[in-house]
């Protein structure tokens, strides 16, 4: 099955945080929180601006983006834990 957001939405995978500190401290899983960087799996066509014309989206499916601790909605799709948020939620995408 595959899922294709609608308007300004994004669909992003989290990705996983460290399992050590810089110090080298393990921390285990129910202290770790959750990341707030994810990659973006798939982008919906745009919102629609006063005029009714699509405004491109500035984020593409393979960017990876930082995005607020309490953003989107937790979904689960074919078994995978995804993400759906607006584009407004993104706060930038990290470039290498």
């Amino acid at each position: 099955m595959s899922f294709r957001p609608l308007h300004d939405r994004v669909v992003v995978r989290r990705v996983d945080s460290e399992e050590k500190t810089k110090g080298g401290i393990i921390i285990p899983d129910t202290a770790k929180e959750k990341p707030s960087e994810g990659v973006v799996v798939s982008v919906g066509p745009g919102a629609r601006d006063d005029n009714g014309k699509t405004v491109a989206p500035d984020v593409k499916a393979g960017d990876r983006v930082l995005f607020g601790k309490w953003s989107g909605t937790e979904v689960k799709v074919d078994g995978e834990d995804l993400i759906i948020m607006k584009e407004s939620d993104i706060m930038g995408v990290i470039e290498a």
